[in-house]
């Protein structure tokens, strides 16, 4: 594909180029390709086939984990997280002994591969939160929790410019992949002093289905905000707020 340059930028098609605006600004190329009922019947097609099926699963399994977190994604992404993910899930579905080539899936696949994923790339949890913590995932009892020993918060967190208070935030999911269903329940801190001189130590805990089925997930985050005249605003819309996948089973 070609980047367009100048003042006057293009949008639709002439002379069999596509311009059109990304993400990575206004580009150009030349539509063409092969056609879709080939594609579906021509054995010369068949790895084509298979890819676009265990794709397809693999965005599949990536939408039913952003909707079982949706709670906390909704305040920590950045606005190519859902593709992230998406490839994060193909390398889930690649790592299925189980299946052939075109019947992989995430069900089969090492979901562990998933941990330390980051749903917000331009602030990092590590980068964010140093404070140790301890993340307990028990299927037997479906308890999932963040356990934090006390800690000083102007030395265990990097906050940006403007920040006055913080929550540390937590979420368990149950996500069967092969069913297409999930549960999933969450936990925050209070509002925090980014100036407090020595935070308690604090357990952010969830509850699922004792015993259940499928993958579980636990995620652990930080949300910044800006105390106005007694209220609470999230600072830059979310935009430094960090939230990883800090624990699979």
């Amino acid at each position: 594909m070609a980047r367009q340059e100048g003042v006057i930028k293009i949008k639709g098609q002439m002379g069999g180029i596509s311009f059109y605006k990304s993400q990575d600004g206004h580009l150009a190329r030349q539509k063409g390709g092969v056609d879709a009922g080939r594609i579906k019947t021509d054995p010369a097609f068949a790895r084509t086939r298979e890819n676009g099926a265990e794709f397809g699963r693999a965005g599949a399994s990536s939408k039913l984990l952003r909707t079982a977190l949706r709670s906390l994604i909704m305040n920590v992404s950045d606005n190519r997280m859902t593709s992230r993910l998406n490839q994060a899930m193909m390398k889930v579905v690649q790592s299925d002994f189980n299946n052939v080539r075109g019947e992989r899936n995430v069900g089969d696949g090492n979901v562990a591969l998933l941990t330390g994923f980051e749903f917000n790339q331009n602030a990092k949890l590590d980068k964010a939160f140093f404070a140790p913590y301890t993340a307990t995932i028990d299927r037997a009892n479906g308890a999932l929790s963040i356990d934090i020993p006390d800690y000083a918060p102007g030395e265990m967190i990097v906050a940006p410019a403007g920040t006055t208070h913080y929550r540390l935030i937590s979420g368990g999911a149950l996500v069967d992949f092969k069913t297409g269903t999930y549960e999933a329940d969450y936990s925050q801190s209070g509002d925090l002093s980014i100036k407090g001189l020595q935070q308690p130590a604090l357990s952010l805990a969830q509850g699922v289905t004792a015993g259940g089925t499928g993958s579980l997930f636990l995620a652990f985050g930080i949300e910044f905000y800006q105390e106005v005249n007694g209220h609470m605003y999230p600072l830059r819309n979310g935009a430094f707020n960090a939230l990883s996948v800090v624990k699979v089973n």
